[in-house]
């Protein structure tokens, strides 16, 4: 199948945002609509986070998760499928390294929208991707359209606030403008966030992006109703305590893709991070004992922790 934009089955992926928004006008006019809209503050009722490299997938009758919202796109790229019958959503908040798992994404897509993933293209909408100095935002908008152009389904894109449109000059720099996207899966709606709480375990998500796996990460069990975190590896950071030690822009400039964009708690938990990290060098022993995850159960609006016994089922909402 191809990339679909504008009712039009492409023939060549565009290169860059601006390329993109020559053969799809509409698409720039709905994305300056979108960039200007002021972000909803989410807190935690009702709200599942999908950090970097995570996606979560759910249907619009889930009885936990009511928002799907991610925070902290700069160069990376919010995608949302969305089956415009079943109203299924997948989620991911992706990076250059996992591109590919946009497939597992399609995959989860198919199986919450079984029987009617056949009628009709899935809806596809990227935030982010900013127009930086360093061009990783545009190549990754490429990169993120021809993997999708090679899938084996007809995929619609209906919406998109990225690069030029996502991207505001202060001075000599470019910023983005919107840093953070969430879908009320319901209705379907989609809104600029600030997210108010990330929920379980973002010191361990995090150290995974510091020395672990490139893999993107499903979070959600839509099954069982459960958040559920790795297991997954890392690498020990043997010189943590000098990390530890320098000071905020040195950490920015070797730690994130747009030093000089990030916003004001990304240091703070880049070194919340580290300091897990130097804590739990082997996640496999202290963390993940015996292969297992981590699991959280919406109770009360909040993601509260659960320890499941893997012979008892009856366990399991």
């Amino acid at each position: 199948m191809v990339l679909v934009i504008g009712g039009v089955k492409i023939e060549e992926v565009p290169h860059d945002s601006r390329a993109l928004y020559h053969i799809a006008p509409h698409l720039k006019d709905s994305g300056s609509q979108f960039a200007a809209q002021l972000p909803k503050h989410l807190g935690p009722m009702g709200l599942l986070f999908v950090s970097q490299r995570e996606f979560a997938a759910c249907s619009p009758h889930d009885k936990n998760v009511s928002i799907l919202a991610t925070e902290g796109c700069t160069t990376c790229i919010t995608i949302i499928f969305r089956h415009p019958t079943s109203g299924a959503v997948a989620f991911a908040h992706v990076e250059p390294v996992c591109v590919d798992g946009i497939s597992a994404m399609l995959s989860r897509l198919q199986d919450l929208s079984a029987g009617y993933f056949d009628q009709g293209p899935v809806h596809m909408h990227i935030y982010g991707s900013f127009t930086d100095n360093r061009g990783y935002g545009e190549e990754l908008l490429y990169s993120v359209l021809h993997y999708v152009h090679k899938e084996p389904y007809e995929i619609d894109l209906v919406a998109a606030c990225v690069g030029v449109v996502n991207t505001v000059q202060r001075g000599d720099i470019p910023w983005p403008i919107v840093y953070g996207v969430g879908i009320n899966i319901k209705t379907g709606e989609i809104f600029p966030a600030t997210i108010l709480d990330k929920g379980p375990d973002i010191p361990l998500r995090n150290a995974r992006l510091i020395t672990g796996t490139h893999a993107l990460l499903e979070i959600y069990d839509y099954v069982s109703g459960l958040l559920r975190i790795g297991p997954f590896h890392y690498q020990p950071i043997r010189s943590a305590d000098i990390m530890l030690q320098q000071p905020d822009e040195f950490l920015l400039q070797h730690l994130t893709s747009s030093p000089e964009v990030e916003a004001a708690h990304v240091v703070g938990e880049i070194k919340a991070a580290i300091k897990h990290v130097q804590d739990h060098p082997f996640p496999e022993i202290t963390v993940f004992p015996e292969s297992r995850p981590r699991y959280y159960r919406m109770d009360n609006g909040c993601w509260n922790p659960v320890r499941l016994d893997p012979f008892r089922f009856d366990q399991l909402p």
